[in-house]
């Protein structure tokens, strides 16, 4: 029964659009934090931006990303995003191992909500950014 399998919560796990450069040709890139003790293995990564754009539905490719490992207490960059798909939601789905357990989340970051008013200091990076926790 659906009721008896055990889906363990994703804690301190995660993602953040992050300002690389200042400017008007700023640059955007997305990360992975795990501000775990432990590491995380066998990580998958897909992601996927949909929505409407000048009245038009608009999805993107998805795209798939594979890291061995990620250590306690890092980041990783996952992609580079560009301000063209801020307007869409912007979808990542984050499968990964610690120890025999596998873990999943799905992050969404809603459109238009990577703005400026809404940037914090993203934690390890230490750069700008929007994170979803």
């Amino acid at each position: 029964m659906r009721k008896d399998i055990h889906i363990p919560k994703v804690i301190d796990v995660s993602m953040a659009v992050v300002r690389e450069t200042e400017g008007p040709d700023a640059e955007w890139g997305v990360y992975l934090i795990n501000q775990k003790d432990v590491a995380l293995k066998n990580i998958i990564v897909a992601s996927k931006g949909y929505g409407t754009l000048n009245e038009q539905e608009v999805k993107t490719s998805t795209l798939r990303h594979f890291f061995d490992d990620l250590g306690a207490k890092s980041f990783t960059k996952v992609e580079k995003i560009m301000p063209d798909v801020f307007g869409l939601n912007n979808e990542y789905m984050l499968t990964f191992y610690i120890d025999q357990m596998i873990y999943d989340r799905k992050y969404i970051f809603v459109p238009d909500s990577i703005v400026e008013e809404n940037l914090i200091q993203i934690p390890l990076i230490d750069k700008p950014g929007i994170l979803i926790k």
